[in-house]
């Protein structure tokens, strides 16, 4: 009975959201599906068309994902100056659809990484704008749900694009080139949802204009509780490493070639599935307490990991490494837009991007470097000890925000 009044709350709460979220959902879904469907294949398209070699990827992926975080703060901030999200996030959107042409096209390398480079580009554009946009259309109650459902079909997107791409290559005889010509009709379908489907509130006049996002005054004006926000955040995020070592992880219990995407199918799933209903939920309950759920999660996942062997040690781990994801990326940023005043939303989404992508960058390096020293176990279990520290900050967070208005 109660599994079934929580079914009916959460589809009450879907109900109730903004037209604006669920646009903004689904404008997300399908420029995931259309970057999907080239990220899936640019790699061997490199390698096996093009002549480059692991080192020249590898610098391509680790530019294009640095500047898409660095991107990320300076949009946000851009959009308090200017006091509007939307331009952003069009122009965002925008540019990742101007580009997909560029990938069919391209006659050298140095055309496909300008491509990327662009893409990674609108990306930040958009991220923190997007997510200010979000918190503006949505009240406090409803927040958790707003982001939790524009994450689900985000991640909708990220497990849809690679399998669009694969019947593609069966479908062309493995031309990757028109997979990269079908990407651009998601994408202008997305530009085009944005466009037309998505309004920006109006709000009432700040007491003043914010005219340096990024001093040192400006960035002291979000507040005990935003800070206490990012530097948990950070603490958690050095805990969860890259995907790439889940894959790694899934080679080194015999999984094959073929079968490697699956990995990420079955994490952007159990994702997917976890991320509206635990942002829900955090409209009822506290968001630390989903929050805690989240990173207790991580920490079963890890030693799950590391401890269990086996494929059925795998799935189980990848899928609580999914939904360890659901609970915790839409609660951070319900709680960002929680306790950072409104005219500084931008900026704050943005800063919070920026130092997890900068500790996400951290751990990677520290993982990779525990699996050469000490073999993929010690990458696991350390994953899980930096988790279980992150878990104890949350009482601390807690009672900072308890004395913090709810913005």
């Amino acid at each position: 009975m109660k599994a079934i009044i929580n079914l009916f709350k959460n589809r009450l709460a879907l109900s109730k959201l903004p037209r604006g979220v669920w646009a903004l959902g689904f404008v997300s879904l399908w420029m995931d599906v259309s970057s999907e469907m080239i990220h899936a294949l640019l790699p061997i398209y490199l390698v096996t068309t093009m002549g480059a070699t692991m080192m020249t990827v590898g610098i391509i992926e680790g530019i294009a994902e640095a500047t898409a975080a660095i991107t990320k703060l300076f949009s946000g901030a851009i959009s308090d100056w200017l006091g509007k999200r939307k331009p952003l996030a069009v122009l965002g959107y925008g540019l990742a659809a101007l580009t997909k042409p560029v990938f069919p096209l391209a006659p050298t390398i140095g055309w496909l990484i300008g491509a990327r480079f662009i893409d990674r580009v609108g990306k930040g554009i958009r991220g923190a704008p997007r997510d200010a946009l979000i918190a503006d259309l949505t009240s406090p109650e409803q927040r958790g749900a707003g982001f939790g459902l524009r994450q689900s079909l985000d991640t909708v997107g990220a497990f849809l694009g690679p399998l669009v791409a694969i019947g593609l290559m069966w479908l062309t005889s493995d031309n990757i080139p028109m997979v990269f010509w079908f990407s651009m009709l998601p994408a202008v379908i997305a530009v085009y949802l944005l466009v037309t489907r998505v309004s920006e509130p109006e709000h009432p006049a700040p007491a003043s204009k914010v005219k340096s996002p990024l001093s040192l005054g400006e960035l002291r004006l979000l507040g005990r509780g935003f800070w206490m926000v990012v530097i948990v955040a950070c603490i958690y995020t050095l805990g969860r490493f890259s995907e790439a070592f889940l894959i790694l992880k899934a080679h080194s219990e015999g999984v094959s070639v073929g079968m490697i995407p699956l990995v990420l199918v079955v994490l952007n799933i159990s994702f997917a599935a976890a991320a509206y209903p635990a942002g829900a939920l955090s409209d009822r309950r506290s968001r630390i307490e989903i929050l805690a759920i989240g990173a207790a999660l991580l920490v079963v996942a890890d030693l799950i990991l590391a401890l269990l062997p086996g494929q059925l040690g795998l799935l189980v781990g990848l899928v609580l490494w999914g939904v360890h994801m659901g609970f915790t990326q839409g609660a951070f940023a319900a709680l960002v837009a929680d306790c950072a005043p409104v005219e500084r939303r931008g900026t704050a989404f943005g800063m919070l991007h920026l130092v997890t992508g900068v500790a996400i960058l951290i751990a990677s390096v520290m993982a990779g470097l525990f699996w050469d020293i000490a073999g993929p176990q010690s990458t696991f279990l350390v994953g899980a000890a930096i988790a279980l520290v992150s878990l104890m900050t949350m009482w601390p967070l807690s009672r900072v925000l308890a004395r913090q208005p709810i913005t």
